[in-house]
């Protein structure tokens, strides 16, 4: 499960109002609830885009903290994708989920990307004992 934060000054609430609403709108329906870390997050269990296996989006909320979007796509494999012959719903697949992240975060691939690797560099577990 990732999580990712709001773009500064702004709140998961204020991007995706209804953020069940946004999910069905670009992956489907949403077939249930799943609990993470005290958070009942959505289950599109079924997909529209037969990449995806399951998705699971939701709002992860902490006390005294902004909210983050916490996500898991899971895809099938490449191999079973291209042998279905759903190989052209990939590059869909891959703007949906990008399209799917800035509306809900505010943040482009890059700013995730570059969000992502300053928050492991920051990461005081992942330093070697000298």
């Amino acid at each position: 499960m990732k999580q990712y934060k709001m773009r500064r000054g702004e709140t998961l609430d204020e991007n995706a109002p209804d953020l069940k609403g946004t999910v069905e709108e670009y992956f489907g329906s949403v077939t249930g609830t799943e609990e993470y870390e005290g958070n009942d997050l959505y289950v599109v269990g079924d997909p529209d885009n037969p990449v995806f296996e399951r998705i699971v989006a939701g709002a992860a909320e902490y006390s005294g903290k902004k909210d983050r979007l916490a996500v898991h796509f899971e895809e099938k494999p490449a191999a079973q994708v291209i042998e279905e012959g759903h190989a052209d719903a990939a590059e869909d697949a891959v703007s949906a989920k990008n399209d799917f992240l800035l509306e809900v975060t505010g943040r482009d691939a890059k700013s995730r990307r570059d969000s992502m690797k300053r928050s492991v560099e920051d990461d005081p577990d992942d330093v070697p004992n000298a």
